[in-house]
């Protein structure tokens, strides 16, 4: 019997001791999701459910290593990209995804879900440089939209507006998550053409740790899988929504959404 390999999607970020977030949630919503999930770690972070209590970064030659060790032999249908901590090792990471051929989603973190920074204040103009121009679909919280473009959201009516100052910085394709808007979570994708606005159930759950990492994970394993960007988001949407509802306590903290919510509940 010949047995296949599945869709491939490798993540580049850091990794996070606690389980809930970074290349451990990517990993997690990979393997849900049906694809082979491949990491390339830019920083190790002691970090649990009250926190980041610190990180430290690899040296760019080992995650450019790591690069090109996964990315020379197995290749990727998709590829994703969450903390990268300093600007040396967003130059290094974007100098490598311009030249793929494969959907790339990057969420441009920038803060941990307890208010503890995870890139240093001068990447930030190297992601706008050098990162964004790299995505498919760029999937920034609210906070991160001002920390890349100035905008500021504070309805619904502004998501429009945050997400054409994020798409004059290159990606394709903008996805402006608004779950910490008061009512219906929505969030607005589009590509400066097309519009598309998904809507869910507000969860009365405060184990959300990992959602931003969980969802961009999500999108791009649902693009290695075949469907277009917009498919992708509503099906990754769908997959993180059900997580936040099945999020369960960790620790004396946040804990995690559930990565294997449809595998418990079925």
């Amino acid at each position: 019997m010949t047995v296949l390999a599945p869709p491939r999607v490798l993540t580049v970020a850091g990794s996070d001791s606690g389980g809930g977030a970074g290349i451990q949630a990517d990993l997690k919503t990979m393997l849900a999701l049906g694809v082979h999930g491949m990491s390339v770690i830019a920083a190790v972070t002691a970090q649990n459910s009250l926190g980041v209590q610190g990180y430290w970064e690899l040296p760019p030659e080992a995650v450019r290593a790591q690069l090109d060790s996964v990315l020379g032999d197995i290749g990727a249908q998709a590829v994703k990209t969450g903390m990268l901590a300093s600007p040396v090792l967003v130059e290094t990471v974007a100098e490598v995804l311009a030249g793929l051929d494969v959907p790339v989603v990057v969420d441009p973190v920038g803060v941990s879900k307890h208010g503890d920074a995870l890139l240093a204040p001068e990447a930030v103009e190297t992601v706008r440089s050098s990162l964004l121009r790299t995505a498919t679909v760029v999937t920034p919280n609210l906070w991160e939209v001002l920390q890349l473009t100035g905008v500021k959201v504070t309805d619904e009516a502004d998501l429009r507006r945050a997400a054409d100052a994020v798409l004059a910085l290159g990606p394709e394709w903008a996805l402006i998550k608004g779950g910490h808007l008061p009512g219906a979570p929505v969030d607005l994708l589009t590509d400066g053409t097309r519009e598309f606005r998904f809507t869910a159930e507000r969860h009365d759950n405060r184990h959300t740790h990992g959602t931003g990492c969980t969802l961009a994970s999500a999108i791009a394993s649902h693009l290695a899988l075949g469907e277009d960007v917009p498919a992708a988001v509503e099906k990754a949407k769908a997959y993180v929504t059900g997580a936040i509802e099945h999020g369960f306590p960790l620790g004396a903290g946040i804990g995690p959404v559930d990565h294997a919510w449809r595998l418990r509940f079925r």
